[in-house]
C-alpha cells in the first residue's frame, strides 16, 4: 500500500474545498493510507492534473459553475484512460440518479458530513488496484 494517496478536490468554492480537506483528514480511516491534496478551481485545471498522472481519487462539487462536477465526472470517464475513482459531492439526495448517470463510484450530500465523507472517501482508496512498487 502507498503510504499517501492523493485526492484531486474539484471545487469553484474555496471553503467547499476546504470543508473536504477538513472531513477527510490526514487520513480517512486506519487502514487506508494518509492522503494529500490537489485542489482545482477549473475544469482546465482538472484535466491538466489528471493528465499529469498520480491522481488515486477525484472529488468533484455538483454544484460547480459553470462545469458541474457531474458532467466534469462523465467527460473524464469518457477521456481519461485509468480514470480514478471518483467521489461526488451532490447537492440533494435526490441527485444520487444523476451521480449514477455521471458513472461516480460514490456520492454524499452537501453540507459535508466529516463521518459519511470520509467512510465513503476510505471505501473508495480501500478499492483501489493494488499497484506493485
Amino acid at each position: 500500500m502507498q503510504p499517501t494517496a492523493t485526492v484531486l478536490v474539484y471545487s469553484d468554492n474555496a471553503r467547499t474545498r476546504e470543508q473536504v480537506r477538513l472531513a477527510a483528514g490526514k487520513r480517512p480511516a486506519a487502514d487506508v493510507p494518509s492522503v494529500e491534496f490537489v485542489e482545482c478551481a477549473t475544469l482546465p485545471a482538472v484535466l491538466s492534473a489528471l493528465e499529469a498522472g498520480g491522481i488515486d481519487v477525484c472529488v468533484l462539487d455538483g454544484e460547480t459553475a459553470p462545469a458541474g462536477g457531474m458532467g466534469v465526472c462523465r467527460q473524464i470517464k469518457d477521456e481519461v484512460f485509468g480514470c480514478p475513482p471518483v467521489l461526488l459531492l451532490i447537492g440533494r439526495p435526490q441527485d444520487a440518479w444523476l451521480a449514477t448517470w455521471s458513472r461516480a463510484e460514490a456520492a454524499v450530500t452537501h453540507p459535508v458530513d466529516p463521518v459519511e465523507f470520509a467512510g465513503a472517501l476510505a471505501g473508495l482508496l480501500r478499492a483501489r488496484p493494488a499497484v506493485d512498487a
